[in-house]
């Protein structure tokens, strides 16, 4: 077995935006080259690997999608040797004063990584409305310590900026670190391709780590279409319980994966993973969305004439900080259940199966 927490380290340790994947999308296709027959990039940029099955031609596929894109930072001005910042995906700025980033400075030939750290000016320094509760993001600053000659030079607005913090290992076998939404899941999707090195499975496989998910799904829905899947599997972190979360909207770390029912899974295939974790013993728990579950999901159930889809979450903490938290049993888990559930797959599997079940 591949050590997952090395992978998942390196992994949280190169940057990949929102539409700036090809970091990350260089490492995962290293990683799952020996699993997989075949890889291929979409036109959004997310990458396909195939494993094919062992059932007869024409054969049915389904396609796991886990997005690998980043929130972040993009650079909106160089101002008197300091850069002002807007979003790329939803970006707390409660969480960013003093939170260590990279720069990726595109200007002065070549690109550099720059260091530096977001920055709140003092109270009596901000506008007057910004001066109580959260400093809005166009307020803060990063300083990267170089003079404004030389860094103007080097950055260059829509540059984007990454968080850097490097992952901790916590007690309890857990791992916090930026950017586990979601690679926390693309190293379950990881797990589950090398158990099946080991079990003959009839479908073919579609693992796509998908880009642009945290803009609007966009990778997802343009991978689905183009692949044209019998189903899909969306897998993505979920709310785990922590400090002020309440029971019914939160799951526990540590205690297995969700299995998500609402508007956008098909109520067959959610019943088919539960019966199978109950049959394995595998720890779950049951996530109810009572609109759209806000994953990948979303575009794959309505790629092409629809994609029968099921969602399934990783329990996280702290979701869109630099110090987001999951237990590495959980992602253990969920790559297994789906290892078995793709295992279990027989050929007719789709005809069997109707809305209503």
């Amino acid at each position: 077995m591949t050590e997952l927490l090395p992978f998942l380290k390196q992994l949280l340790s190169v940057p990949g935006l929102s539409g700036y994947e090809d970091p990350a999308a260089m490492l995962i296709e290293e990683q799952w080259r020996p699993f997989v027959q075949q890889f291929s990039r979409g036109k959004l940029g997310s990458l396909h690997a195939l494993r094919t099955g062992t059932g007869a031609v024409p054969r049915p596929s389904v396609m796991i999608t886990t997005h690998m894109d980043a929130i972040g930072l993009m650079v909106t001005g160089v101002v008197n040797g300091f850069l002002r910042l807007t979003q790329v995906g939803g970006v707390d700025p409660r969480v960013l004063p003093g939170t260590s980033v990279s720069v990726y400075a595109s200007g002065g030939g070549e690109p550099r990584i720059l260091p530096g750290v977001v920055v709140q000016p003092a109270a009596h320094l901000l506008p007057p409305e910004a001066r109580d509760g959260v400093v809005p993001l166009e307020n803060l600053f990063v300083d990267t310590g170089l003079p404004p000659h030389s860094l103007a030079g080097l950055v260059r607005v829509g540059d984007v900026v990454s968080f850097a913090q490097p992952p901790v290992e916590l007690s309890g076998e857990t791992l916090s670190g930026h950017t586990l939404d979601n690679r926390a899941s693309v190293a379950a999707l990881t797990v589950c391709l090398e158990e099946l090195q080991s079990r003959p499975h009839a479908w073919d496989v579609w693992a796509v780590a998908s880009t642009q998910e945290e803009v609007g799904a966009l990778g997802a829905g343009a991978s689905a279409f183009e692949l044209h899947p019998s189903m899909a599997i969306a897998v993505d972190v979920t709310w785990a319980k922590g400090p002020g979360a309440s029971d019914w909207s939160t799951f526990p770390l540590g205690k297995g994966p969700t299995i998500v029912m609402g508007p956008n899974i098909h109520p067959a295939l959610h019943e088919a993973m539960k019966e199978l974790a109950d049959r394995l013993e595998i720890p779950y728990a049951v996530e109810y969305t009572p609109t759209h579950s806000g994953t990948d999901g979303v575009a794959t159930q309505v790629a092409a004439e629809g994609i029968p889809t099921l969602v399934m979450g990783l329990p996280l903490r702290y979701m869109h900080t630099p110090v987001e938290l999951v237990a590495v049993k959980d992602i253990q888990r969920l790559g297994r259940l789906l290892a078995e559930f793709i295992a279990g797959l027989e050929p007719d599997f789709m005809q069997k199966i109707t809305w209503d079940d």
